[in-house]
C-alpha cells in the first residue's frame, strides 16, 4: 500500500504541473492575441500580413480549445487518483492512463512551442 501511495503522490504531482503550465500558456495566447490586436490597430493592409495575422488568431483559438480539452483531462484524473482504492491491487489501470496523457501534454508542448516560435518571428516581421 505504502509503494501505491507513492506512485499515486508522483501521478498527482506530475498533473498538478501539466496543470500549471496549461493555464500559463493560456493566458500567453491571451497576450498573443493582444499583441496581434495591435496589428490590426496599426492599420497596415498589407495582405500578406492580415493573411498570416488570420492564421495566427485561428491557431490560437484551436490552441485555446486544446488547453482547455487537456485540463479537463487532468481534473479527470486527479478525480481518478483521488477515488481510487487502496486495497485494490496496482493493475497498471492508472499507469496506462498517465502514459496516453503524458505522451499528449507532451505532443502538445513541442506544438505549442513551435507556435510560439512561429509568432515570434512573425511578430519581429512586422512590429
Amino acid at each position: 500500500m505504502h509503494s501505491k501511495v507513492m506512485y499515486l503522490s508522483d501521478l498527482k504531482f506530475n498533473i498538478e504541473t501539466w496543470k500549471r503550465e496549461l493555464r500559463f500558456h493560456f493566458n500567453e495566447m491571451d497576450t498573443f492575441e493582444e499583441k496581434l490586436e495591435e496589428i490590426v490597430q496599426r492599420g497596415d493592409k498589407d495582405s500578406l500580413v492580415m493573411i498570416k495575422l488570420e492564421v495566427f488568431q485561428n491557431r490560437i483559438m484551436i490552441e485555446k480549445d486544446a488547453i482547455s480539452k487537456l485540463l479537463h483531462r487532468c481534473r479527470n484524473k486527479m478525480a481518478n487518483i483521488n477515488n481510487a482504492d487502496f486495497n485494490e491491487n496496482i493493475d497498471g489501470r492508472l499507469q496506462n492512463e498517465q502514459r496516453t496523457l503524458r505522451e499528449d501534454m507532451r505532443t502538445y508542448i513541442k506544438l505549442h512551442y513551435d507556435l510560439k516560435e512561429e509568432m515570434m518571428d512573425y511578430f519581429l516581421e512586422v512590429l
